[in-house]
């Protein structure tokens, strides 16, 4: 079966209760740390254009959205997730590489980042050009932190301050870094080959 990804829609709103009800079965299946979402939260991110779902025939069975901090100097891809038939099938991945390719294009002064304990979504970021960092590189946004207050390993958090947990941060330049650091690199290499 072939899938397809897309921005969602207001419309997406019905299938949230049930995204919202893969968060809590897929923190009971990893007896990991996973932030829930509500079906009000997930429908606010659809609503404002934020979020994107991955659908077989019709039917939602993937979404990922993002979120902004600190006056748009960071947004992360949050929440990713796919019903457990549809996984080991690249659905995932897609679904992450569409929404930060968004993202970056929404936002693209934005520096890029996340925290994760799934080693997929670990491959996932590293593949797109996301590089571990310790948490100090993230941001400061009590927003963001926030989230993770319905994560069980919580308390890691609190008691490290905030400088660890069993989550890895993982950073990525925004658009326009990159593009300037391949501008540079262009530059150097037609400067070596080229020299005057």
């Amino acid at each position: 079966m072939s899938f397809h990804i897309r921005v969602a829609v207001s419309y997406d709103k019905q299938s949230a209760p049930n995204i919202a009800a893969w968060y809590i079965e897929s923190a009971k299946e990893r007896g990991t740390g996973i932030a829930l979402r509500t079906a009000e939260y997930i429908t606010e991110k659809m609503q404002a254009g934020d979020a994107a779902v991955a659908e077989i025939d019709g039917n939602i069975i993937g979404f990922c959205y993002i979120e902004t901090f600190e006056g748009k100097k960071y947004v992360s891809n949050s929440g990713l997730i796919v019903l457990p038939k549809h996984r080991g099938k690249g659905i995932a991945k897609a679904l992450k590489n569409f929404i930060f390719n968004y993202g970056r294009d929404k936002y693209p002064d934005a520096k890029v980042f996340g925290i994760t304990t799934s080693d997929v979504v670990m491959k996932i970021n590293s593949d797109l050009g996301y590089r571990p960092v310790a948490f100090q590189k993230l941001t400061n946004d009590e927003a963001f932190w926030k989230g993770c207050r319905s994560c069980n390993n919580y308390d890691i958090l609190t008691r490290t301050k905030r400088k660890m947990c069993l989550c890895t941060g993982m950073l990525s330049p925004s658009k326009n870094e990159s593009e300037q650091q391949k501008d540079q690199i262009l530059n150097e290499v037609s400067n070596t080959e080229n020299p005057k």
